[in-house]
């Protein structure tokens, strides 16, 4: 990935140290000295080759500007990274190049590397989402009984509560979680193929190689080499997105109720975060913008890949090589947006009593629902929705509460007492089964609805 100055608002210097330059070339010096250690032990090296070969594991013998301006005439950098080896290692032990990449193909080299590095990945996502789940959990459990206003369509409904709204998060951030575990077992495997995936250049030892190698390297063994079938990383791709979208969707509902109109929440505070060039009064989600940013990246790279599954016959043209940034952008982005995704739920700073405080200020409106539901156990629903329909109609041309309106009508009070009206209009009383989806997301489905979450 080139580097530019805002890099760092998207990306962890962990996840860029994973698919850095030098990452990359020790990955592939990995895979090179395992599949010499492996040919010296089925006697197809010379005695003695791994271990010349193991004084060049951290890759400082490459010229990466030579690298570089060899690959646009090699297409690709393992020829160029071959060439620098063969001429390092000739120097300290001749016979020991004869076997150098003995039955493999660049396509092997470059996509082990990857594999290896994807390692690495995988398990800072995993890291961070843990990380992420911890924080969503104690949000929930604090503010699980902590009244809001509900929106549909960016619009007023009946009362949820922030905690609900959080679980929401956590369930799919789970589901992520299952679901990129999945696609590891099937995406981290070996690629060891050779020019055409039949490795004829081992002869009858092939087979053994390949798996002696794959233990070497901790990898599985796929049935098959996989040079031009890429559904396994295309799956990596779709999940990571599918990540992306949640944080995308969580980083958004907060951004919303940021909004100086709404407050319900703000991002925490700390010296020069949020801060305007022009306006001292803002406190900008930068959190939120930064994770939305990334996960609007993250459907394109996918894209790509999709794409880049039409490749043609047994190594494809220009399908693989669309790959290459590929994966490491979408890792890094969400690795940063997940770092961004903590910082904000970590920190985050609610305000019960703006919740509240909004509910009031739409003067009973949004629980007409519950009237009418009550009303049309009486009276039928064409009826009960058109009594609604007047007096929220005249609540609204008032100014007025909906709850005195509704005890002038004549047609409501044959049916609701006042006690009755107020009780339904009472937001505290009319969030359903919130309670018992919260602790069936928290895992708390056993206890008693009535215990305080928090408690």
């Amino acid at each position: 990935m080139p580097q530019n100055l805002s890099d760092a608002i998207f990306i962890t210097k962990g996840m860029r140290d994973i698919f850095s330059p030098k990452s990359q070339l020790r990955a592939m010096m990995q895979f090179e000295l395992a599949l010499t250690s492996t040919l010296e032990e089925h006697g197809l090296a010379q005695k003695g080759s791994s271990d010349s070969l193991a004084a060049f594991g951290d890759a400082a013998f490459v010229d990466c500007d030579a690298l570089q301006g060899e690959s646009v005439a090699a297409g690709n950098i393992a020829i160029p990274f071959l060439r620098q080896l063969t001429a390092s290692l000739a120097g300290t032990n001749q016979t020991a190049t004869r076997s150098l990449h003995l039955g493999a193909t660049s396509q092997d080299l470059l996509d082990t590397a990857l594999v290896l590095q994807l390692r690495e990945a995988f398990q800072s996502i995993a890291d961070k989402i843990a990380r992420l789940e911890i924080a969503l959990m104690k949000q929930i459990r604090v503010h699980a009984d902590t009244i809001m206003p509900g929106r549909t369509w960016l619009q007023p409904g009946p009362p949820t509560t922030f905690g609900l709204k959080l679980a929401g998060s956590l369930a799919a951030l789970r589901r992520s979680s299952s679901r990129i575990e999945a696609v590891k077992t099937r995406a981290l495997v070996l690629q060891f193929g050779g020019a055409v995936g039949t490795l004829s250049a081992l002869e009858e030892k092939g087979a053994t190689v390949a798996r002696a190698l794959a233990h070497r390297l901790k990898l599985p063994e796929p049935s098959v080499p996989w040079h031009s079938q890429r559904d396994n990383i295309a799956e990596v791709c779709a999940s990571l997105a599918i990540l992306m979208g949640t944080l995308g969707k969580l980083a958004g509902d907060i951004a919303l109720l940021m909004q100086a109109e709404v407050s319900e929440v703000s991002e925490g505070a700390r010296e020069g975060k949020g801060g305007s060039s022009t306006m001292p009064h803002k406190r900008n989600p930068v959190s939120c913008a930064a994770i939305l940013a990334a996960t609007h990246r993250a459907p394109g790279l996918a894209s790509t890949m999709f794409s880049s599954m039409i490749q043609e016959h047994e190594r494809g043209l220009g399908s693989w090589q669309a790959e290459w940034n590929v994966l490491p952008e979408l890792f890094c982005l969400t690795d940063g947006a997940l770092a961004h995704a903590i910082d904000l739920i970590e920190n985050l700073v609610v305000h019960p009593h703006r919740m509240r405080a909004n509910i009031d200020a739409m003067r009973g409106l949004p629980l007409s629902e519950a009237i009418s539901v009550a009303l049309a156990r009486k009276v039928g629903r064409p009826q009960a929705n058109e009594l609604l329909r007047r007096a929220m109609e005249s609540a609204s041309a008032q100014d007025s509460n909906l709850a005195g309106v509704l005890k002038s009508m004549p047609e409501v009070r044959a049916h609701l007492n006042e006690e009755q009206i107020d009780s339904l209009l009472d937001p505290e009383r009319y969030l359903g089964s919130a309670r018992r989806f919260i602790r069936q997301v928290l895992g708390d489905a056993d206890a008693k609805e009535q215990e305080p979450i928090h408690g």
